[in-house]
């Protein structure tokens, strides 16, 4: 039976990576997909992994219907039979509603990969709907980490390598960009809550002051 999948992990553990793995098995079977995309590190229409590996995608912009434009593509004699999404957080709730419907309606799996919460660890709408409808929900197995060594689960935004837990819920950076652009950043819990950046820990290490120490 047809699914819709949600491949879902924090920033730099392999979702795009994956996204095109998928592809490339399928397509080697000559199996054919409509890949969609919003808002990649590459720019639009692109679908791009960490490891250099790029595709062609299709920008599914806002108040896009992705099961309209489906549908009009095989209306027209296009072939596909399965859908990627990548960047998937970034949809509205409506649309991974489109997405639902083109599992039910139109028999095809549906791969949707993202993020599940923003740099104040709240839900992306797109995410919540993903959740909510999903067929199976698949935790990414490459673990990114923090720069402690512990297991990365939050996804942080900085600016001149301080964290920042105010603005607006979508602004396209990556991880490893200068400390004086806005990036992101993969932290545990711990050093989330803390707000404490590798910036911030390399400069604390750096630091001349000690801890007080009372003579006996």
């Amino acid at each position: 039976m047809p699914e819709l999948v949600f491949f879902s992990g924090t920033m730099d553990c392999g979702k795009s990576t994956l996204a095109l793995q998928i592809t490339h098995n399928r397509s080697a079977r000559g199996l054919v997909g409509v890949i969609f995309t919003r808002d990649d590190r590459a720019g639009q229409g692109k679908l791009s992994s960490r490891l250099g590996l790029v595709t062609e995608a299709v920008e599914a912009g806002e108040g896009m219907d992705l099961y309209a434009y489906l549908v009009d593509q095989l209306s027209k004699g296009g072939k596909a039979d399965y859908v990627i999404v990548d960047e998937a957080q970034f949809l509205a709730p409506a649309q991974i509603d489109q997405l639902a419907r083109i599992v039910d309606d139109l028999d095809m799996d549906v791969f949707a990969f993202g993020i599940t919460t923003d740099f104040r660890t709240k839900l992306f709408p797109g995410s919540q709907r993903l959740i909510e409808l999903a067929d199976r929900i698949e935790q990414l197995q490459v673990e990114a980490l923090c720069w402690c060594g512990a297991r990365a689960t939050h996804n942080a935004r900085t600016v001149g390598g301080e964290m920042v837990v105010e603005g607006a819920q979508v602004v396209v950076g990556d991880v490893n960009r200068p400390a004086e652009e806005i990036g992101y950043e993969v932290l545990c819990r711990r050093h989330h809550r803390r707000r404490m950046t590798s910036s911030a820990a390399h400069a604390g290490a750096l630091s001349p002051d000690v801890l007080p120490v009372n003579s006996a």
